[in-house]
């Protein structure tokens, strides 16, 4: 089959009972939809769509160039041809509140099963990068909710990632996290704890379902699946180790 027989409704209920299991689920990022194919085949639970790696792909900085409809149909053909949940990048949403609707509309329209925000300024910088700047927690209050009023399919996941850390602080990020978890977010992403004890302070901290990020060229140091499953994560990204 060149389209998988399982619909995006499906997968994303699959995905949300995955996220209950207390099981970590693995997500590696794809440069194309014939690496989505293999990360199947590997019996990986998922697959995502990493900025940097949609950059990359046409030759890009991970600095914001990137547009909706690129990456919309990047993740759309990922999506179509694995019967696992995939995962993807929107960056600061490509634009401001008003725009939070269009975006989510698209990529839910798209066929993937969730999609991730984060609380830059754009033009956005990789979050392992220095010189990042971060908008109001009101600002990116406002976003979540609107992604979150804005999905036709309530399984279709929102989550909101916080570069906080790097910027501001451990304790910043975690009430940003609190207040967009407060404004719906189904999920929060920490970009770029540093160190063990953070990510397991961050857990105790928020009571939604937690994504780490396992870059090789990040600030974070680089967890087991063990690791991480102790300490109660339930998703994992390597976004940029295939390519």
């Amino acid at each position: 089959m060149i389209i998988s027989k399982k619909t995006p409704q499906q997968k994303r209920v699959d995905f949300r009972l995955a996220l209950k299991s207390g099981k970590l689920l693995e997500f590696p990022g794809t440069y194309n939809p014939m690496v989505a194919m293999l990360i199947e085949q590997y019996g990986y639970d998922g697959v995502y769509c990493s900025g940097a790696v949609m950059a990359n792909s046409l030759g890009l900085a991970d600095i914001g160039l990137t547009t909706l409809t690129e990456v919309t149909q990047f993740a759309g053909n990922v999506a179509k041809v694995t019967s696992l949940p995939t995962i993807m990048d929107i960056d600061t949403g490509f634009g401001q509140v008003m725009n939070m609707v269009r975006t989510i509309q698209e990529v839910e329209n798209a066929g993937v099963a969730g999609c991730h925000l984060e609380d830059q300024v754009n033009p956005k910088r990789c979050g392992h990068l220095d010189g990042i700047q971060l908008v109001s927690r009101d600002e990116m209050v406002k976003k979540v909710k609107a992604a979150v009023d804005s999905r036709n399919d309530d399984n279709f996941l929102v989550i909101a990632r916080t570069d906080s850390r790097g910027v501001e602080g451990f304790d910043s990020a975690v009430d940003r996290a609190k207040a967009y978890v407060d404004a719906g977010a189904d999920m929060i992403f920490p970009e770029a704890m540093k160190t063990e004890n953070e990510f397991e302070a961050f857990r105790k901290a928020v009571n939604v379902p937690l994504l780490a990020n396992m870059t090789e060229f990040g600030k974070s140091k680089l967890l087991t699946k063990k690791e991480l499953e102790n300490q109660g994560f339930n998703l994992v990204i390597y976004p940029v180790t295939t390519q």
